[in-house]
């Protein structure tokens, strides 16, 4: 059967499964728009929340950026999968036990103030945005390739499916339907990399395989540093970024991924503390499962390329060359007019370029795997993007209906009132998002990894020492987390967008990539909270005693 057959019958069956399940699972009162209901399986919350967490950044561009990147680009496995172990072990059990709906919330309340709760708010749709920004781009780039279809009408079919089930089910339909997506999208992640695994050395682990030898008796590692030398690019084993930036890239990544609001809320889906302690474990578990075979793919998808395309002739390049060029992803630029494609360190000379987005949804048909692989991982690239906008959707829409309207401008609001502001609000993001996903910023990887800067620089601090500090006060809070987010939205728009006099890689303060500037910001946010907490009164002994109560058993 043709593949673009086999694509529709993938996609085709993954969505009806996805919009199944939002019509059982519709969502008839706040409790279960915003929370589920409360009472979600802590296996389910696993697979849900792994879901969540695997966007289109970790399914799609990881393992990209990696392949293009070597040793550097294992700050993001670093730095992703060491939050998840801070996020349950710190935040999760004691965000639970306070009980409420939404980050902005758990902030108000801890630090009884509305001001830090409007705080709270424009961080939450900040951090949000720029996230879903990266899931967006990730739809259409999907959509570009195997519905054959350009990027824009891409984000719009994707705005459409997320808009359908997370304005009907709320997180009680993205719950059970992100479990869905999370079994689509491990199952076709891990497909391809098993097959070219065993193709490739005769092993059906990827994680062994990519450390073991070729056909030839020749380390898969050491084969590709010697094809990077050869090319002029940095051996793939040894990295290019200085141990300081790599160091806060991983930080930032890691207390990023534990202030992430659409995260943590999924621990307030569960019955009890106990689950919630749960739910991080088996998300964990879930997680590894992707982000141990990561690095095999990049390996495979890298040397594979190259041994493809580097000194062959144009026109005797396979199919999938001329179905990823119509989409604008990949491009030959005859600069010698030679008839062969030189692919090289050297811009000057260089005539491929490649969007490092590709690489792992090009794989199986670089590799030549069948047709029916191929569409099953284009319908896995899909659920992970769109499971993780759904989520980011949902925080968006209940920090405007909750947090803004419910708590401080219609505190008298009904429950069916609050609905319909939550469903218009979700409507109107999902809007705001598809023009972020046509217009990104850069890469997926890296766009969403502006967004764990700005979480680490915002939430972490408030969150962690709302817990951990009955002397922490609201001028303390909302001083740090304004120093924060301004920092770091300050340098991401001087260094990523150009402006305030724009700047260059050799510029950069400290030598830190913006991706790894969440660090310093997040120090800030600390230094200026203790400060101004030590120098104004402290909370009342209400505030204390809930503080105590949220850190007891």
């Amino acid at each position: 059967m043709e593949l673009q057959y086999w694509i529709w019958i993938a996609v085709g069956l993954s969505f009806s499964l996805y919009i199944g399940i939002a019509i059982w699972s519709r969502a008839g009162s706040t409790k279960e728009f915003y929370v589920a209901g409360g009472g979600v399986h802590p296996i389910a919350n696993g697979m849900a929340t792994a879901a969540d967490w695997m966007s289109a950044a970790s399914f799609i561009s990881m393992a990209g950026i990696i392949s293009f990147s070597g040793y550097d680009g294992s700050v993001y496995l670093m730095g992703w999968t060491g939050g998840y172990v801070l996020l349950a072990l710190l935040l999760a059990p004691y965000l639970r036990k306070f009980g409420k709906f939404t980050v902005p919330d758990f902030i108000g309340d801890r630090y009884y103030s509305n001001t830090a709760r409007s705080v709270a708010v424009f961080c939450a749709l900040i951090v949000s945005f720029t996230y879903i920004a990266g899931q967006m781009r990730g739809v259409g780039v999907v959509f570009s390739r195997y519905l054959e279809v350009d990027i824009v009408t891409g984000v719009l079919i994707g705005m459409g499916i997320v808009l359908f089930y997370a304005v009907l089910g709320g997180m009680k339909g993205i719950t059970y339907t992100q479990v869905a997506q999370y079994c689509v999208l491990i199952f076709a992640f891990m497909v391809p990399a098993v097959f070219i695994s065993f193709l490739v050395t005769g092993n059906l682990v990827p994680q062994l395989g990519f450390g073991a030898t070729d056909a030839e008796g020749v380390y898969l590692l050491d084969k590709l540093d010697g094809l990077h030398k050869e090319l002029g690019f940095h051996e793939y084993t040894s990295g290019s970024k200085s141990m300081f930036d790599v160091f806060c890239i991983t930080m930032a990544l890691m207390v990023g991924t534990a202030g992430l609001p659409h995260v943590i809320v999924r621990f307030f889906t569960v019955k009890k503390v106990s689950d919630a302690r749960k739910s991080a474990g088996w998300a964990l578990l879930f997680i590894a499962i992707l982000y141990t075979t990561a690095p095999a793919i990049a390996v495979f998808s890298r040397t594979n390329l190259i041994e493809t395309v580097s000194d062959k002739p144009y026109e005797q390049m396979p199919y999938w060359f001329e179905k990823w060029e119509t989409t604008g992803l990949l491009g030959f630029t005859d600069k010698n007019e030679d008839g062969r494609i030189q692919y090289t360190a050297d811009a000057a000379t260089n005539e491929l370029d490649v969007d490092v987005d590709i690489m792992v949804l090009a794989n199986p048909e670089i590799a030549d795997l069948p047709n029916w692989v191929i569409a099953l991982l284009a319908a896995g690239a899909l659920a992970a993007a769109l499971s993780t906008a759904a989520g980011l959707l949902l925080v968006i829409s209940s920090a405007v209906s909750h947090d803004l309207l419910k708590k401080m401008v219609m505190p008298n609001i009904s429950d069916k009132g609050e609905l319909i502001a939550a469903r218009l609000a979700a409507t109107a993001a999902v809007c705001l998002a598809g023009w972020f996903g046509i217009n990104p910023p850069g890469f997926v990887a890296a766009t969403v990894a502006l967004a764990f800067g700005l979480a680490a620089s915002s939430f972490f601090p408030a969150i962690l020492l709302g817990i951990f500090s009955k002397r922490i006060n609201k001028e303390g809070a909302i001083s740090g987390m304004l120093v924060g987010v301004s920092l770091m939205l300050f340098y991401m728009l001087k260094f990523k967008f150009g402006w305030f006099g724009g700047g260059e890689k050799a510029d950069w303060w400290f030598g830190i990539s913006p991706e790894g500037f969440g660090t310093v910001a997040m120090v800030a946010n600390f230094v200026v909270t203790l400060i101004v907490s030590s120098r104004t009164p402290a909370p009342s002994k209400d505030i204390q005693e809930l503080v105590v109560n949220i850190r007891k058993p």
